[in-house]
Formats: structure tokens, C-alpha cells, sequence
């Protein structure tokens, strides 16, 4: 990983108690990426992430959480750093590139060779900042929904 510029604040793990924000938080990125996710379907999506078994979520924290990354869909090798979000009040402040830098690193230090993730290629803010800190592009993906 390449070390984004520095801002203050910490990475650390998402707990129960962060549940009443959070909550909020993966609704709007539901809404945000397409997905017209409400808070019944972000607290599915919260049950399995503050697990920390093969999913976890973690937390930029700067006085206050700032920003979001989760990890999850483990392969032999690497791992999917995913519902990235950042409130936003708190946007272009560099936290959500020192919350997925961190959370990469860490994914990386506890033995994976490598992490990826998912981004719209139609947002040019998110794919600046994960090429900043490392991340490469690989492939191009075709979402279909059938109704």
C-alpha cells in the first residue's frame, strides 16, 4: 500500500454500540452506489459485518467516527475491502483513503497477498483515491438486474 497524505485521526474496529449511526450510514451507501438500500437492509448488512469473522468493518475515527471500510469475501489469497463511505460533512478531508489504506495494511500484515475491491467506474473520486493508495485496475464488471 502507499501511505496516503496524512490526516489525523485512527483506524479502529466498528463495534454494537457504533449500531444507531451506522445504521444511517449504510442506508445513504446503499442509495449512493444504486442499490435503494433503506435501514431494514443495512442492518442485514451490519449483522454480518460487526461479526468480524470473515467480515468485519472498521472506522476512521477523528474525535468522532469519520468515515467507514469494511472487508469480507475471503479467497485463498487476498480479501474485498468493500462499503466504503464517508458522511458528506466529512468528505474531502482525506479520511476515506486513510481508512481503506489502513484497513488494506492491516488486511495485508495479517497474511493476505493482496486485497480488492469493487468501484463505479463513473466515479472519478473514488478510483483517484484507491490509485493513490495502491490499488490497480484490473477488470471492468457488468451489473444486471432482472425484475
Amino acid at each position: 500500500m502507499t501511505p496516503p497524505r496524512p490526516v489525523s485521526g485512527h483506524l479502529r474496529p466498528a463495534s454494537e454500540a457504533d449500531r444507531p449511526f451506522l445504521r444511517g450510514w449504510a442506508a445513504s451507501f446503499g442509495r449512493e452506489v444504486g442499490e435503494g438500500s433503506d435501514e431494514a437492509r443495512a442492518d442485514e448488512v451490519l449483522d454480518r459485518v460487526l461479526r468480524h469473522g470473515p467480515q468485519g468493518l472498521f472506522l476512521w475515527e477523528d474525535g468522532q467516527p469519520v468515515s467507514m471500510a469494511a472487508y469480507g469475501g475471503p479467497t485463498p489469497n487476498g480479501i474485498r475491502v468493500n462499503l466504503v463511505y464517508t458522511p458528506p460533512e466529512f468528505r474531502r478531508r482525506g479520511y476515506a483513503s486513510a481508512c481503506v489504506a489502513a484497513l488494506s495494511q492491516r488486511l495485508l500484515d495479517s497474511g493476505r497477498r493482496f486485497c480488492f475491491l469493487y468501484t463505479d467506474l463513473g466515479n472519478p473520486i473514488s478510483n483517484h483515491i484507491y490509485q493513490e493508495i495502491g490499488y490497480r485496475p484490473v477488470c471492468d464488471v457488468d451489473a444486471y438486474r432482472f425484475g
